[in-house]
């Protein structure tokens, strides 16, 4: 029997319309100027992930779970440190598994300062799950880290930046401020679903500004960390150069378990002295930052 669902040269333009603006960038949030006048926003985040990468996938090989443990073991004491001892606030997702696992490590990163945002349950796929869990896991994830941390979170990132066709729908009705998980942009936009505005501010990652596609290693695959941490460390220069001389937003999504090791902590460390040895170049947390496009640009909830 021959399949009889039209491909997608056959679909007509009302199909190929809807499915393109399901969950698309709108009007750009990129402000006149950040706070206190800055040129340049910088934003730091780090998901947490730690076991849950091989818990998604069910492999319960000790060696792979190993190498999620040294983010919380080794990763995010340096991380701490570093982050304590230039005075920046970052963003830390969890997936609530790896949150129920360290308990005593999220409430101190939220003692600190730092944002906890939603990062999935289990580190799931969310174009994977069947009707429903998505959401189901969604809002069991905001209440685990909200028991955890002492405070709702307002921003979500899908794991993996697998952001299904039912994603923005569970976002709106969470109300939370922002997602950053779309790459339609380098700068803030406003999220519109079907041609009509939502209110939710897009922080918009990028895998160039993601440390695990340069250093990550999966034995018996051709997975391998072939870049050089100075690589690694000249292409996220050459972004943040460019977000200031654009007066832009720098996001850099970075992972415990990566980032942490002794060489990339170092490089880290050099890159985070050079921007804040850099004018006008304004540090947040992934919800300053939100709080501060949607307050610019009149959005709903940018007061709350």
């Amino acid at each position: 029997m021959s399949d009889s669902t039209p491909k997608p040269w056959e679909w007509d333009e009302p199909q190929w319309r809807r499915i393109v603006g399901r969950a698309r960038a709108g009007r750009s949030l990129a402000p006149s100027a950040w706070p206190g006048g800055a040129r340049c926003a910088v934003a730091l985040s780090f998901d947490a992930d730690h076991e849950t990468i091989p818990l998604r996938d069910a492999d319960e090989s000790p060696m792979r779970i190993s190498q999620g443990q040294y983010g919380a073991r080794q990763g995010m004491k340096r991380i701490r440190a570093l982050l304590d001892r230039h005075g920046v606030r970052a963003t830390f997702f969890y997936p609530a598994v790896s949150a129920l696992l360290h308990p005593d490590e999220v409430r101190a990163v939220a003692d600190e300062g730092h944002e906890i945002g939603i990062h999935s349950w289990i580190h799931e796929a969310n174009t994977a799950l069947p009707p429903g869990v998505e959401r189901d896991l969604t809002l069991r994830a905001a209440d685990a880290l909200e028991a955890l941390s002492g405070r709702r979170p307002v921003g979500i990132r899908t794991a993996s930046w697998d952001f299904s066709t039912d994603t923005l729908d569970i976002v709106r009705e969470m109300g939370l401020l922002y997602d950053s998980s779309l790459m339609a942009d380098d700068d803030p936009y406003e999220l519109e679903e079907q041609g009509e505005p939502t209110g939710i501010v897009e922080l918009p990652p990028e895998w160039i500004r993601d440390d695990a596609v340069y250093f990550n290693m999966q034995r018996f695959s051709a997975l391998r960390p072939y870049t050089p941490p100075s690589a690694v460390e000249e292409i996220f220069r050459a972004e943040f150069e460019g977000a200031v001389a654009e007066g832009g937003l720098f996001l850099l999504t970075m992972h415990p378990h990566v980032i942490g090791h002794r060489s990339r902590i170092a490089m880290l460390d050099r890159l985070v002295t050079l921007m804040r040895g850099t004018p006008g170049v304004w540090f947040g947390t992934h919800e300053d930052v939100a709080r501060w496009c949607a307050q610019q640009a009149g959005l709903r909830g940018a007061s709350t």
